[in-house]
């Protein structure tokens, strides 16, 4: 006869050999990723402000703090799973405790899913440094800094909409459906990562296409 470990996870019968329950609360994961999170975008609001004064509005600060934010998720949080991911349901200590209660709203973060983990890495290692490249071209005014923009965006939106199509095509089976972790962590806190994308794509588009224009303005010689 197969037991199975206890877990919180769905679907109910998956199984996860070894698993050990996270030693944190939910609430306090939670609470610590949100704190970091602020606190980023709190700096990149502040250093904007610093090397721009009152030149720089409140979006141009925001998109500041929001690339550093960045910096910090894909760097240090989903840099860890892509390191650490066959490990996650035996290991313990605070980002592991984080993923484990991020995945009572998908499950995939606990097998080592192939999609998941090929995102995940290419948003740790490619999306993560070219964040914070922007985040220094648009603090330095940098002229490529729209275009970084751009880039990021693009692929943050497009590693997104893939992660909901494929758990969609899926039937949604890895996530509890209790509001908390269907609506807030799945659907709210990745449906950022779909907004604010494409108002920086917007915003980007329109910029570089303004420069562009006045590129191909003509140039009339003065006699």
């Amino acid at each position: 006869m197969t037991t199975r470990t206890a877990h919180p996870y769905w679907p109910r019968s998956l199984p996860l050999p070894g698993y050990v329950a996270a030693a944190l609360p939910g609430w306090q994961c939670a609470g610590a990723v949100g704190v970091a999170a602020a606190g980023l975008l709190a700096l990149g609001w502040l250093l904007g402000g610093a090397r721009g004064g009152a030149s720089r509005g409140h979006a141009h600060r925001l998109t500041l703090g929001w690339f550093l934010m960045c910096t910090g998720i894909h760097g240090v949080l989903e840099g860890f799973f892509s390191l650490r991911h066959r490990d996650l349901p035996h290991s313990t200590g605070l980002l592991a405790d984080v993923w484990k209660e991020y995945a009572k709203a998908d499950s995939r973060y606990m097998t080592s899913d192939e999609f998941t983990v090929a995102m995940e890495t290419v948003t740790a290692w490619t999306w993560g440094p070219l964040s914070f490249l922007t985040f220094l071209a648009l603090l330095r005014r940098h002229p490529a800094r729209y275009i970084l923009q751009l880039i990021v965006s693009l692929g943050q939106l497009y590693g997104d909409v893939l992660y909901f199509a494929t758990e969609a095509l899926a039937g949604w089976t890895h996530s509890d459906p209790r509001p908390l972790y269907f609506w807030f962590y799945f659907v709210g806190l990745n449906g950022v990562w779909v907004l604010v994308p494409c108002a920086l794509l917007a915003d980007s588009c329109r910029r570089l296409t303004a420069a562009q224009r006045a590129l191909d303005r003509p140039r009339h010689k003065s006699h």
